[in-house]
Parts: structure tokens; sequence; C-alpha cells
């Protein structure tokens, strides 16, 4: 793998970075579940940039311990107040509703309506984001304020929704590579108008496959776009006899947000992709944190979960949970910061490209260090004094090309950035004092 390859992607992120808010801002509007037409729409749009595969699996499918559920969709809803004042418009938020709200149409006095209400009294200007998917039920979400502002008397709620047997979709795009062995690349499709929370990683997801798609790569790549939890568990579930073809992983979320970066570990804690990102984060000179595997947040607990123990992490700025804005309407346009998404994509990229390149080396010459100036490296480096950053990638890689360690390796122990140490291997190869012993 050209390190150009890469780089020269790298060298179109404050473009691809803004393409991503535009397709965020595309993305926005739509009302999307774990099931229904707003995640067809969706993905619609998705297939605009590259070329996904859709499957649809019918509700009541048995998915390990879990079933399919009812296809939902939504026209519209609102509450009309005891004057016929539309006081909540789905129209004007679909975080009014909450997700999976069955039909209704009821005149309804205001201290039932309350059982029906949702709010954040600790955050008063908000509308929060609520879900009923597996149990049948109804109600709306708005702000603690306006909820304290209502009157008593006869209000109207409606809800034109439906619950009825579907299918779940989910879409995917495989990008053929040198070798079988896929690296999984996967995000959530099924929240509604929520930026950081979701469509970040739609975004992020769909522009780094369209980018990967132009450039030649190792590995096979599979992206997936699944509604959260049910989704991986039901792509799991179909994919189960091919799934010793996965490499390695990572989940992507909340990337777009102004936060540090944070890694989640896999299960394992200690696999490729795991150091890989360790190193990548290490290197970049900015802030950010490691997090040890737990069993909760995204669909990383799903691959992780024992019977599978994939090599799955998740890269991500603010921990799902850890913002004020999650799962509220104040994850919006103006919460995102491009910087943020594109940096995240940059770090995605650089964690793909060690990926890629993480080869094992054996020297030639381990018989003392060899001769570099009757081999001309000097000035193939830039002149008669060698650059010394270069010198020492040079040294360490090959007085650890033993057969034993990979360039990875090399780079964790000369605390030396992993594309130094891969282009003093090239240079080395060049001039035959190495030879690649794993393919």
């Amino acid at each position: 793998m050209e390190t150009s390859d890469f780089s020269t992607i790298i060298s179109k992120a404050s473009l691809i970075g803004k393409e991503m808010y535009q397709l965020i801002e595309e993305l926005y509007p739509i009302c999307r579940s774990i099931t229904g037409n707003g995640v067809r729409e969706t993905h619609r749009i998705i297939g605009k940039h590259v070329p996904i595969k859709t499957h649809e699996i019918p509700t009541g499918t048995n998915v390990f311990d879990w079933t399919v559920p009812k296809e939902w969709n939504i026209q519209d809803a609102y509450v009309l107040d005891p004057k016929g004042n539309k006081i909540i418009d789905f129209k004007k938020s679909n975080l009014h509703v909450v997700n999976y709200s069955i039909p209704i149409n009821t005149k309804i006095s205001l201290k039932e309506l309350k059982k029906h209400l949702h709010s954040l009294p600790e955050q008063p200007t908000v509308i929060p984001y609520l879900t009923t998917y597996y149990n049948e039920d109804w109600g709306f979400c708005i702000s603690n304020d306006q909820l304290l502002k209502l009157e008593d008397g006869e209000y109207t709620a409606v809800i034109n929704s439906s619950l009825e047997h579907g299918n779940l979709t989910y879409s995917e795009y495989y990008l053929k590579g040198e070798k079988e062995d896929e690296i999984l690349i996967t995000c959530y499709t099924c929240h509604p108008s929520l930026c950081n929370d979701n469509l970040s990683g739609v975004s992020l997801v769909t522009l780094l496959a369209e980018y990967l798609s132009k450039i030649p790569l190792e590995y096979s790549y599979r992206f997936l776009f699944i509604p959260e939890t049910i989704g991986a568990i039901t792509w799991l579930c179909v994919n189960e006899k091919n799934i010793s073809r996965i490499k390695c992983g990572l989940v992507v979320t909340c990337v777009g947000d102004s936060g540090d970066l944070t890694y989640k570990k896999s299960r394992q804690g200690n696999t490729e992709i795991d150091i890989i990102a360790t190193n990548v984060l290490r290197n970049s000179g900015d802030d950010y944190a490691l997090l040890d595997f737990f069993p909760s947040g995204s669909d990383e607990r799903q691959f992780c979960s024992p019977g599978f123990n994939l090599a799955v992490g998740s890269l991500m700025r603010t921990m799902y949970g850890n913002f004020k804005e999650y799962h509220t309407s104040a994850d919006n346009l103006q919460f995102m910061n491009m910087k943020s998404l594109e940096d995240s994509l940059i770090k995605y990229l650089e964690i793909l490209f060690v990926l890629e390149n993480n080869k094992t080396y054996l020297t030639l010459n381990p018989k003392c260090e060899p001769q570099l100036g009757k081999r001309g490296l000097y000035q193939t480096l830039g002149g008669q004094k060698i650059n010394d950053t270069t010198k020492q990638a040079i040294q360490w890689v090959l007085n650890l090309s033993d057969g034993n360690n990979s360039l990875l390796d090399i780079s964790n122990k000369s605390n030396l950035e992993f594309h130094l140490i891969k282009d003093a291997a090239d240079i080395l190869i060049k001039n035959n004092l190495l030879k690649n012993i794993i393919n």
C-alpha cells in the first residue's frame, strides 16, 4: 500500500468534512427508527455515494434470542390545546413523538395527557428523545418549560402512525481488496433528527467508503448501515457462517462534537485494532482517552459478545451519554463541529493505513548493521546529512526486523510514528536489506 494513496485522501479532509456536514444536513429532517420508510429513505440517500445492497428481514424472524419487530411508520402527530391551538407538532420536530408510538386519536384531560408527556426538568428548554420499541404505547416529548405552561382543559392527541407486519431494513457495501479477510466498519441509521449520536457516524462511514473505493486496498471492507442493537443482532444471525472472515472492525458513532477523541477497546482488549488505535492517538499530539471494554454502549457489545468475541472497538469523540446534548433536540446541526468531523475522518484513515501496512519483515543483513553509505542511502534521503529521525527509523527497522516484530511493534518500541517506520522499511526493501515474511 502506497502512503500516497491514503495521504491523498487525508489532504482532501477539509473538502470531505464539508461533504460530511452536507450529508448530515440532508439526512437531518428524516424521521428514522429501527424499521420503516425513514430508514429506507436514509439508505437511498447513502446509495447516491456508494452502491449499497439493501436487505429486508421480515417481521417475526427469529434472530438468536430476539425477534424482528413490527415495522413502524408515521405520517403526522400533534396535540391541540383546549382552544384548538396546535401546541405540539411532529412536523416541526420529529422528536416530539415517542418513537414507535401506536396510532391514537383521542380527547383527553390534561391530567391524563401528562401521563404521556415527557420532558427533562434539568434541561428545561430541550425536547428529549424517547422510544417504545418493544412495548406498544404512545407518548409525546416536549420541553419542560412548555409542560409547565399547560392549562387545565380537554386536549386532542393525534398520532397518525402504523405498526404492522413488515420488514427490518439494513444495507451493506462490500469493497473487495487483495485479501478475503474483512475489515468491518459499521454505523446505525435508526435515530431520528440527532446529529452527533447517529448522523455523524453515518456520514463518516459513507464518505470513508466512497473515498476508499478509489484506492487499492490490501483487505476487503464491509460497511454496515443498520439499526442499533436489533440490526447488529440480525446481521450477525443472518451472516453467522461468514463471521470468520472478519479480521477486526470499528463502530462509528459520536464523531462530530468538539470533544477529545475516545477509543473504546474490544472485549479482548489487546487485539491489533486496539493497539493500532492506541498508537495513532498517542502519536497525534492531541488529548485522548482510552476505555476498556464494557458491555453496554453501541453495537460493539453485540460484535464482542462471547459467542463471537470479534476484535471490534469504537472510536468516537465525547462518548455517548457524556455530553448534555445527548438524546435531545440540542444534538442538532449547530452542535456539529466541522473541524471535528475532519479530524475524526483523518484518524480513521490513519488507523486503516496502519492496518493495511502492518507487515512483519526479516533483515537480510542480520550480522551487525549494514553499511548504508555505500548503498547511496544518505543521498536518497536528502543529501550528505541524513535526517536524524529517518536515521533512527532505519536503525530501529534493521535491528527489530527479526521475523518477530511487526512494523507496528517497531513503532511502539521506538516511539516513532508508524509512517516513518513504514517509509524506512520501504527504503530498505528497495535496497535489498529487508524482505516481507508474512503476506
